[in-house]
């Protein structure tokens, strides 16, 4: 049977990112997520729920979210889940459930506000290419 771990989400990170390194040097980072749904009850009302995840990733672009998000901050990450189990100092076994990220975009906030970010204190992306005009196609 095949299997499949793939986690797609977009949500708001709930604390600034925690950056530490392994001691290959290598950059580890750290955050929260909460991802909100918004619904129609049964009776007609508004109902909101919120999930909280904890996300890891490792390598130059755990850096680079270290270096440009902050509380607040919308953002995509995709991944997968991974299972923590330890053991805690008062014995107890805990464990948890964290999505590992292995790809993010950035996200805007909208509207220009003041969570903004100036253009030039983002990295850059590339403009996505649009594929070259083929007048022989005869679609």
């Amino acid at each position: 049977m095949a299997n499949l771990n793939k986690v797609l989400l977009m949500g708001n990170l709930t604390r600034d990112p925690q950056m530490s390194y392994l001691p290959s040097q290598t950059a580890v980072v750290e955050f929260g997520m909460a991802i909100n749904r918004v619904f129609r009850k049964q009776d007609g009302t508004d109902g909101k729920e919120s999930c909280f995840v904890d996300c890891q990733m490792f390598g130059k672009r755990a850096e680079v979210i270290n270096k440009y998000l902050k509380k607040g901050d919308p953002l995509f990450v995709e991944g997968r889940l991974k299972f923590d189990q330890w053991q805690a100092q008062d014995g107890s076994k805990r464990s948890r459930v964290r999505v590992f990220v292995e790809n993010f975009e950035f996200l805007s906030r909208g509207g220009g506000g003041a969570g903004a970010r100036e253009a030039s204190d983002l990295p850059e992306t590339p403009e996505p290419m649009s594929p070259p005009a083929n007048d022989d196609i005869p679609f």
